[in-house]
Formats: C-alpha cells, structure tokens, sequence
C-alpha cells in the first residue's frame, strides 16, 4: 500500500477542547484511518506551523482522500494536509524516467 504524510493545524475551538480536557488523539485517528482501509504508523504533535503529523499507509489515493475530508469536515482543522510519499528507490525509478522518455519541457525563464 502507498504511503502518505497527513500534516494539520487544529482551530482554536479544537485546541481550547484539548487543553480544557486532555487527551492522547491517537485512538481516534487510528480508528478514521482504519475505517478506510488505512494503517496509521506514526502520529506526532509537533512544534510550528503545523500542530501534528501522521505517518499512513492507504489501499489508493481515494480512500486518503476519503479519511481526510472525512478529518477536514469536522471542522476541528484550520489546516488538513495529505502528501503522497515514494521511497528512495521509487524516487530513484522516476529519476531514471526522465531520461527514458525523451520529452522536452521549455521553462517559463527560457
């Protein structure tokens, strides 16, 4: 299954709700990604622009989909981010079609 970083920002309202009554929101994420054939691998908090990360695996890019209008409809997040991730050795496959396909691309610059 492909592998995707989720990145939010919680609203107001949702981080008054955290501090007035803590609690760990891992449970919660793991089941919204688990009802959508996902695996979530790492959910973080983290400093910045961003309140938090998650590390997920989904069966195909409408399920992500899915689970994240699904998060983002809560209206919980002032910011719902999905990213698709590619190994080091997909990366590398991609790197190597550039030169196999032969196509051209002229830059708005040229």
């Amino acid at each position: 299954m492909p592998f995707f970083a989720l990145r939010w920002s919680f609203s107001s309202d949702a981080i008054k709700a955290l501090t007035d009554k803590p609690q760990n929101r891992e449970a919660p994420a793991r089941q919204l990604i688990e009802g959508y054939g996902g695996k979530l691998h790492h959910y973080y908090f983290m400093f910045g622009e961003y309140d938090g990360l998650g590390i997920v695996e989904f069966p195909d890019n409408v399920s992500v989909a899915a689970a994240s209008m699904r998060a983002s409809s809560t209206g919980s997040f002032t910011r719902f981010e999905t990213h698709p991730l590619m190994t080091a050795a997909e990366a590398k496959l991609a790197m190597e079609k550039v030169g196999k396909a032969g196509v051209a691309y002229k830059a708005p610059t040229a």
